[in-house]
């Protein structure tokens, strides 16, 4: 192989790895006080959408949990509220998925009969690692009850079990 060949081969190989390093985020959840939720999500860039792989324990057993990504990361609140509100940057109503809905509405996590919830969605109208929509930096909320995708602006999910804040990779 030419030398210059391989040399734009080697330039070419480092921007995508390097690419697809900062088109990665994960967030590891603490429980509030009072609770035993915990777990880590995985948030991962793949073509305009962002792929979501979740695995949370501690959760009430064969119960769903609402889930959403918070404005601020910061869960220094004994109660996880330090989190603020829904994450909202295009001032959408709260609702499901295939209507419109905030950047940080996610579906909701389905515990198993050991009170483990595991899940793998996609997600449009959010990033990692930039735009307006970037999900870096923010809290991630599991609630205590179902989300009813219709209460505004909460879904009525009841009480914040465990906090984290997503960080870029």
């Amino acid at each position: 192989m030419p030398r210059h060949t391989a040399a734009a081969l080697a330039t070419v190989l480092t921007l995508a790895a390097s690419s697809a390093m900062a088109q990665m985020a994960t967030a590891t959840l603490q429980p509030t006080a009072g609770n035993t939720a915990a777990g880590t999500v995985t948030f991962t860039m793949q073509g305009g959408q962002v792929h979501v792989q979740v695995r949370v324990t501690g959760l009430k057993p064969n119960a769903e949990h609402g889930f959403h990504l918070h404005e601020k990361g910061d869960c220094s609140s004994p109660d996880g509220t330090s989190a603020g509100g829904h994450f909202n940057p295009d001032g959408k109503p709260h609702g499901p998925q295939d209507e419109p809905h905030h950047a940080g509405d996610m579906p909701a996590l389905k515990a198993d009969g050991s009170g483990t919830a595991e899940a793998r969605f996609m997600l449009s109208g959010v990033s990692v690692g930039s735009g307006a929509g970037d999900v870096v930096g923010k809290g991630l909320i599991v609630h205590a009850q179902p989300d009813d995708y219709k209460t505004q602006p909460t879904g009525n999910a009841g009480a914040r079990m465990a906090c984290g804040v997503v960080k870029g990779q």
